[in-house]
């Protein structure tokens, strides 16, 4: 019987960056994030010194295979994010290896870094996905996001999607 997939999340470093750059121009991710790899390149290298965003590689058995970044919206300067409650933290993330898309991974995945989340006392964790992307809403779904609104960012159009702190709800 095959075992679960090992997950981990651990901060980019500068050695990862050939890997952004290399998943950045991959079809499957070049379609959805971002309409200049480059200037994505940039922000996302920018990120590993940010005090709002955090930005992760995302380890399968060790192996990279995808991108992760959250963000606080209450740090950037009109965030059009800032109507969440306090400590929500937004989502961003690909997975870079085009073998493992459409494979259950994402979904499994983001549970588990958003029950990791939880477990540290984030209240609320949203996402943005193009309303497009239809690969994307159903990962989402499927590790528990519920469409909330949809919105237009400086990105284009974004359905808002939300997962709860099942413990921050208690009374």
């Amino acid at each position: 019987m095959p075992s679960e997939p090992s997950y981990r999340f651990r901060p980019l470093e500068p050695d990862d960056l050939d890997l952004i750059s290399d998943w950045l121009a991959e079809p499957h991710v070049a379609e959805w994030w971002g309409d200049d790899p480059k200037e994505e390149f940039n922000a996302i290298a920018a990120h590993m010194d940010s005090i709002s965003v955090e930005p992760f590689i995302i380890t399968l058995d060790e192996r990279p295979i995808g991108y992760m970044q959250t963000y606080d919206p209450h740090l950037e300067d009109d965030h059009p994010y800032q109507d969440q409650p306090t400590g929500t933290l937004g989502l961003d993330q690909f997975i870079g290896v085009p073998g493992l898309v459409n494979a259950g991974h994402g979904s499994r995945l983001i549970d588990e870094f958003v029950s990791a989340l939880f477990d540290e006392g984030v209240p609320r964790v949203i996402l943005d996905p193009d309303p497009a992307n239809a690969r994307a809403i159903k990962a989402y779904t499927n590790a528990g996001f519920i469409p909330f609104g949809t919105r237009t960012s400086i990105y284009g159009p974004a359905l808002m999607m939300a997962r709860d702190n099942p413990d921050e709800m208690r009374p």
